[in-house]
């Protein structure tokens, strides 16, 4: 039987351990892949360290994952050609009850072909590839949730003008910097409502937050950022009523909506909206006609599976073949091997900005 190594988280709160397991073969609509990259997210901290979302050790964990494909399951399309294909894909871990054998902290791991993207070309570096599933699916997740209609979709009512400021807070973090890429072509599109892309960001990231298509860059540490974001969308005759906080306080994006509910003479009938990336607290405060939604993919197996086709099968694919996008922010590897897992993750634990950690686990 195949073997390969991998990084086993044995208990919680435990660091992972170097083990041999057996490699598992693909089921249906599944991809075994040879694991090259893995970027690390914050919710692989909280789960080796809290054990969330885990039921029962051992296991493996992780979320963000590129390599090449291997073998295929029954009804997996044709693109996915194994000993060919180079993939980015967001594991199925958490939907699949921490099964072992769908984290990507090994040298081999099952993937939903629905989960995964067929990298174009041979110039995108497994590192960089890497970077992209989560920073990708969680801003998407949050347009859907929030109820703004998808690239190309036409929406119920033809939008006649553009005059609304779609608002990124946090925009220096993984999801936030393709938070914006996804806001510009938001705007781009003759559809959609949103007339420019607003984003908060320390003072050192301004410039790169600028250059992913933001048209307005905050200092989320300016006291006063949330009269600036103000001012600035009367001064641009826009209004703000969608906002994805990606990381940092969601009072300071109630506050903003909330100045503009006042501000929507004859419109009551409207209702803000922030998609959270983060777990909204149990105690956060309610702001009458701004709904807060935590982003987060179905649990149902089927639903899940065609979000997750759109948004990275359909959507990722696309807009890398065009050139729309680009990984964001930049990887930095943290180490080689699986061996580097356990202290990548104690730096991020520390806090980074405007980077995403990485982890070479093979050539």
């Amino acid at each position: 039987m195949a073997t390969h190594l991998a990084a086993v988280s044995p208990a919680k709160g435990q660091p992972f351990e170097i083990r041999t397991r057996s490699t598992p073969k693909p089921g249906p609509d599944e991809l075994l892949i040879a694991v090259k990259s893995v970027a690390l997210n914050p919710a692989d901290t909280i789960m080796r360290d809290q054990g969330l979302f885990i039921p029962a050790y051992p296991t493996v964990i992780g979320f963000d994952v590129s390599g090449l494909v291997l073998e295929v399951g029954d009804n997996v399309p044709a693109s996915f050609r194994p000993g060919i294909t180079r993939v980015a894909a967001y594991a199925a871990l958490v939907w699949k009850s921490c099964d072992p054998d769908y984290g990507p902290f090994q040298e081999r791991c099952l993937v939903p072909w629905q989960h995964a993207v067929p990298l174009p070309g041979e110039d995108m570096s497994w590192n960089h590839a890497a970077t992209l599933p989560v920073a990708v699916q969680v801003p998407l997740s949050a347009w859907d949730a929030m109820g703004i209609p998808r690239m190309g979709e036409a929406p119920a009512r033809i939008n006649t003008e553009k005059k609304e400021a779609l608002l990124i807070w946090g925009a220096s973090s993984s999801v936030g910097t393709m938070g914006v890429q996804t806001a510009r072509l938001l705007r781009e599109d003759r559809n959609s409502s949103f007339a420019a892309v607003y984003a908060t960001a320390g003072s050192a990231n301004k410039s790169y937050v600028g250059s992913l298509g933001a048209d307005r860059v905050f200092d989320y540490k300016d006291s006063r950022v949330v009269d600036a974001i103000v001012s600035a969308a009367k001064e641009d005759g826009l209004v703000i009523r969608h906002c994805f906080l990606a990381i940092g306080q969601l009072a300071a994006c109630q506050a903003v909506l909330k100045t503009f509910l006042r501000e929507d003479q004859g419109e009551n009938t409207k209702i803000a909206k922030i998609a959270s990336a983060p777990v909204v607290p149990p105690d956060a405060e309610v702001v009458e006609g701004v709904e807060t939604i935590f982003v987060m993919p179905s649990m149902v197996e089927g639903e899940r599976l065609e979000q997750f086709r759109y948004w990275i099968g359909t959507w990722l694919r696309e807009n890398l073949a065009k050139g729309g996008i680009r990984p964001s922010p930049q990887p930095n590897v943290v180490g080689k091997g699986l061996a580097a897992l356990n202290s990548g993750l104690d730096r991020l634990r520390q806090g980074v900005s405007c980077t995403k950690l990485v982890v070479e686990v093979a050539e």
